[in-house]
C-alpha cells in the first residue's frame, strides 16, 4: 500500500513539471516587449553617441586654445556633416559665453515610436566647458 502511494506521488510530481502554454505565451510577450522596446530605443542613443563625440571633439580641438564662438560653430557645423546628424541641427547646439571660456550644450528630446500611438520620448543633455 505504501509503495502504490509513493507511485502515485510521484506521478503527480512528474505532471507539473515544465511551464504551461499560458506561462509560456505570457513570458514570450513580456519578454518581447522589452526587446522590440530596445530594438525602437537603439538607433536613439546611437544618435546620442554621434552628437557626444562631436561635442567632446570640439572640446578636445579647442580647449585652452581661446576659441571663438564663430571658429566653435564652424567646428560643430562641420562634424555634423562628417557624423551624418540629422537628429538636430549645429544651430541647435548653444555656444554661450561664460567666465573662462564657451559653454557648449546640446540639449533635445528625441521621440521614438513605440507601438500605435504610444511613444518613448528621451531627453538628453550634454554640456561641455571650453576653457579660454
Amino acid at each position: 500500500m505504501l509503495n502504490m502511494q509513493n507511485n502515485i506521488h510521484r506521478h503527480k510530481l512528474r505532471r507539473q513539471a515544465g511551464v504551461t502554454t499560458i506561462g509560456f505565451i505570457i513570458f514570450a510577450v513580456f519578454f518581447g516587449m522589452f526587446a522590440f522596446a530596445a530594438l525602437r530605443l537603439t538607433p536613439v542613443y546611437l544618435n546620442y553617441m554621434k552628437i557626444i563625440g562631436v561635442v567632446n571633439g570640439v572640446f578636445e580641438e579647442f580647449d585652452g586654445q581661446n576659441a571663438t564662438r564663430a571658429i566653435v560653430r564652424r567646428s560643430i557645423s562641420r562634424r555634423f556633416d562628417i557624423e551624418s546628424v540629422s537628429v538636430i541641427s549645429a544651430r541647435d547646439v548653444k555656444v554661450t559665453a561664460v567666465d573662462g571660456g564657451l559653454e557648449v550644450a546640446a540639449v533635445y528630446d528625441h521621440p521614438a515610436p513605440f507601438i500605435g500611438n504610444i511613444s518613448f520620448t528621451v531627453h538628453f543633455d550634454k554640456t561641455v566647458l571650453i576653457r579660454r
